[in-house]
């Protein structure tokens, strides 16, 4: 199978050590973003895992500091009717980057892999097709010049329960608790078995996975950026010094009267 990437450190992360090295890792990003502008480059990022594995949290560290206007997040719902009548990968090309783009998916045209085939959504033989299919369109996209990478999250069973359990206590989080969460936990081995088919159809040269081992979160967060970062060979982009201009005279303006009277927000802090 392709390059695995692992977190088999022992130990926990200090908080202060883990957002100094995720500070530096966002700072690379932000690079990564020029150069990935500079040189019109196209990458797509695949984001697939059992639930609870740490998806959107590792997502988050690698969007909240640079752009969304070439980090573009994308996470689907549930296909319309109209989607469901469509080529099935065609709701999926409909974002695929422009020049100057990264796409990330949270979670993918891999949906009919994983979850539509465990939980009957798909026929088998659209699961078969798929499976035979996405290699050859994956090779297609990397031959157009996309750079594609896939990333897949795997959590211990134990780690997934504590997760789930924590869930269910802490109101702040029952909202990322669905039914379709529950039946996956309770079907951790179809789960299981669907993702080997996955990865012995669709593990190619062009287009291989790379697993994150995500029992700890930060570990797992840092593991994942600094791979995303060795996998899109960068360089810096020499920016113009930049000073702010001087205002133009106010011409007697009283920018602050219309202000006067109105409703401000009179808070506790």
């Amino acid at each position: 199978m392709g390059n695995k990437e692992d977190s088999n450190g022992n130990g926990r992360l200090k908080r202060k050590d883990y957002e100094k090295e995720l500070s530096r890792l966002q700072e690379e990003l932000c690079k990564l973003q020029d150069w990935v502008k500079h040189k019109g480059l196209r990458v797509i990022v695949v984001f697939e895992g059992r639930d609870a594995a740490g998806k959107g949290g590792t997502i988050r560290a690698i969007t909240e500091r640079v752009s969304p206007r070439v980090f573009r997040l994308v996470a689907l719902p549930a296909p319309s009717d109209r989607e469901k009548s469509q080529m099935y990968m065609q709701r999926y090309m409909r974002h695929f980057p422009a020049a100057g783009e990264i796409v990330i998916f949270d979670r993918s045209w891999y949906n009919r892999a994983g979850v539509e085939y465990v939980m009957g959504f798909c026929t088998p033989e659209q699961h078969r097709k798929f499976l035979k299919l996405c290699p050859e369109i994956e090779e297609y996209m990397v031959d157009a010049g996309i750079i594609l990478i896939k990333y897949w999250m795997e959590v211990g069973k134990k780690e997934q329960q504590r997760r789930f359990e924590a869930r269910i206590k802490d109101s702040l989080r029952q909202w990322k608790l669905s039914p379709m969460d529950l039946e996956s936990f309770r079907r951790w081995y179809e789960f299981s078995s669907a993702r080997d088919k996955m990865f012995e159809a669709t593990d190619t040269k062009h287009a291989p996975w790379h697993i994150v081992r995500s029992d700890d979160k930060k570990k797992a967060r840092l593991n994942c950026i600094s791979h995303l970062l060795s996998m899109i060979p960068y360089g810096k982009v020499a920016r113009e010094n930049v000073k702010l201009p001087k205002r133009r005279t106010k011409d007697s303006y009283d920018d602050q009267a219309t202000l006067k009277g109105r409703h401000f927000v009179r808070g506790r802090y």
